[in-house]
Parts: C-alpha cells; structure tokens; sequence
C-alpha cells in the first residue's frame, strides 16, 4: 500500500527524470563515455544538474579544487533543504543514510508535499520516494548512454525538462494544500533576489532569504497546518 501510494505520488518526477536522463546520457555519450558510466555515475553521484556539470568537468580535465568549488556552488541549496528536514528525518532509521543521500529537489518537493494519508508508514514512504525517484534517474540516463551510441540528437533546449517538472511539482503541491504562504514566499523571494544579483547569482540569497522567512513564519504555518 505505501508503495503503491509512493508510485502514484512520485509519477510527476518520473516523466521528468526520465527525460532529463536520457539527455545526461545522450551528452555523456557523445563525448567518449558509454552506458556503464552513465549508469555508476547515476547509482552513486545522483545529483541530477551537478551531473550535466560533470561532463564538461571530466572531458576537461578539471583540477580535484576546481570539481570540489563547482560542487559546492551547484548544490549549495541543498544546504538548506538539510536543514528542514533534520525533524522530519529524525526517526528515520534504518533508512536515514539513503535519504540523506537520495534528497534531490524533486524529492523535497513530494516528500515536504503534505502528510502522508492514515495508513501510510511514513518513513517507508519516504524510502520509496527517494528510492524510485533514483531508479527514474538511472533508467533515463542508461537508456540515454544507450540511444546516445546508435543515434545522434540534437540535445539543445533540453535542459527545459527540469524547469518543466519544477512547474509540475509546484503545481501539484499548490493544488493539494489549502495554505499557500511558503509557496508564496519562495516565489517572491525567487523574483525578488533574481532582481536584486541577477540570473547567475541569486540562487543561495533566495534560499537565505527563504529560510529566513520560513522561521519567522513557522508558527503561524504549523498552526495553519495543524487547524486544516
């Protein structure tokens, strides 16, 4: 039952990670890597944009300082997705190391989406989540490193995909809760820090001032929660 409720909830990010996948798998193929990289690199990397950014870092002959600061600043967000989930990972055991390991945005995302039904084991629901979210990943980019080998793509644009599944996730957890205000505030601050550093600069201060609001506002939001 938890699993079936985790396929249906996770069905949004397998469209998007698929398709997202074949295209890591198609570029990563293209320059001299095969399927069998595409799948270690998926099994045990698993960062999904960092992973696009590895190719150009590998074929490149990047420095081990250079790999390490770009890491950090592409996955700088995940800093703050940690930080709001240490109560709801607390009592996670046996699986807190994998879910640890497994947080992806997407995975935030449905996992931070609403309570789980009565009936549902919550921390195996979170297992199945990040579990299968992986899985969607390693199928898309294995197949990509596969067709990637027999026919040439044209790959511009397709980085579009995330966005997309960003629209979708967002869409979906904006349709199944009545209170809006933290959706409300990460857009506002999005726009607003995007105004204020630009397009290349303004992801942490987003996440900083989101975080930010997020505590001032986390008791009106609980109690909200809890009412509903």
């Amino acid at each position: 039952m938890t699993l079936k409720y985790a396929c249906k909830q996770s069905l949004p990010v397998m469209a998007g990670y698929i398709v997202l996948g074949l295209g890591f798998g198609v570029l990563l193929e293209a320059k001299g890597y095969g399927p069998i990289w595409a799948l270690l690199m998926s099994l045990f990397i698993y960062a999904g944009s960092m992973q696009y950014v590895a190719i150009d870092l590998i074929t490149s002959g990047a420095s081990l300082i250079t790999t390490a600061l770009m890491t950090l600043m592409v996955n700088a967000r995940h800093l703050f997705y940690g930080l709001s989930m240490i109560d709801r990972y607390r009592n996670t055991q046996p699986y807190k190391p994998y879910l640890i390991f497994g947080l992806t945005d997407e995975t935030y995302s449905l996992v931070c989406s609403g309570e789980v039904p009565e009936g549902i084991d919550q921390n195996k629901y979170y297992f199945f989540v990040t579990l299968l979210d992986q899985i969607y990943w390693i199928i898309g980019s294995v197949l990509g490193g596969l067709l990637g080998s027999v026919f040439t793509f044209n790959t511009t644009g397709i980085d579009f995909a995330m966005t997309a599944l960003f629209l979708v996730v967002f869409t979906q957890q904006w349709l199944d809760t009545k209170n809006h205000i933290s959706a409300i505030i990460g857009v506002f601050c999005s726009i607003l820090c995007r105004w204020l550093f630009g397009p290349d600069q303004f992801l942490i201060p987003t996440m900083i001032s989101i975080t930010f609001l997020l505590t001032i506002f986390r008791k009106r939001l609980e109690s909200e929660e809890t009412h509903d």
